[in-house]
C-alpha cells in the first residue's frame, strides 16, 4: 500500500510539473528565442486565428505587442482571464503559470523579454570602453 501511494505521488509531482514549463521546449510552434544572456531572454511569439498554447511558465517579463491583440489566459486553477492591446503598447507581467489562447480572427505577434532571476553584476568600464 506505501508503494502505491508513493508512486501516486511521485506521479502528481511529475504531473504537475510538466503542466508548466518553458514555452520553447514545449510549445516551440508559437515561440522561438531571438536573443538570450545572462539578464534576458527575448521570446517572439507568434499565434494564428484562434491558436491556443499548452500550460507552461514565465519569469517575470515585459511584453511588445507587434499586432493588436485579445487574449484569453486560462490559470491553473481554471479561471480565465482576457486581455486586450494594441500593436506597439508594451505590458508588463509579474512570474505567471498560464494556457494562452489567441481569441482573434487576425494573427497575434509580439516579443516578450523574460528577466533573468539573478541578472550579471554591472561591470564599470575601463579607460579603453569609455573612447
Amino acid at each position: 500500500m506505501r508503494r502505491a501511494l508513493l508512486l501516486a505521488a511521485v506521479f502528481f509531482v511529475a504531473a504537475f510539473t510538466a503542466k508548466a514549463q518553458d514555452p520553447v521546449k514545449i510549445d516551440p510552434t508559437h515561440n522561438k528565442v531571438e536573443f538570450e544572456n545572462a539578464q534576458v531572454r527575448v521570446l517572439r511569439f507568434t499565434y494564428g486565428p484562434r491558436e491556443k498554447s499548452v500550460m507552461h511558465q514565465h519569469p517575470a517579463n515585459i511584453v511588445v505587442f507587434l499586432t493588436d491583440a485579445h487574449v484569453k489566459f486560462t490559470l491553473p486553477d481554471g479561471k480565465t482571464v482576457e486581455k486586450e492591446a494594441k500593436a506597439g503598447e508594451t505590458v508588463w507581467n509579474a512570474p505567471a503559470k498560464h494556457e494562452s489562447e489567441n481569441a482573434s480572427d487576425k494573427p497575434l505577434e509580439g516579443l516578450q523579454i523574460e528577466l533573468k532571476a539573478t541578472p550579471a553584476a554591472a561591470k564599470t568600464p575601463t579607460a579603453k570602453e569609455k573612447s
